[in-house]
């Protein structure tokens, strides 16, 4: 996984990061936006573009957030 999509986009799903994305990997969840870590080439543009800073590279997830690793691995396991 390179890019993880945080609890600040719950509810929010601005969507700016899908603009900018340039291999379409963001899929929009029913409370969140997500990732699609397969597809995800790593690029950082949906980080620089998100209004509520919810984007972080999986080595940079804050710690209470760390559980939104696994929940985004398990939204493309469906």
């Amino acid at each position: 996984m390179i890019y993880v999509i945080c609890e600040p986009c719950i509810g929010v799903k601005d969507k700016s990061c899908q603009e900018v994305c340039p291999v379409d990997c963001i899929y929009e969840g029913e409370d969140q936006l997500y990732i699609n870590p397969d597809e995800c080439i790593g690029c950082s543009a949906c980080a620089a573009v998100c209004p509520v800073e919810a984007i972080y590279d999986e080595d940079e997830v804050p710690e209470q957030w760390k559980h939104y690793i696994e929940k985004n691995r398990k939204f493309f396991e469906q």
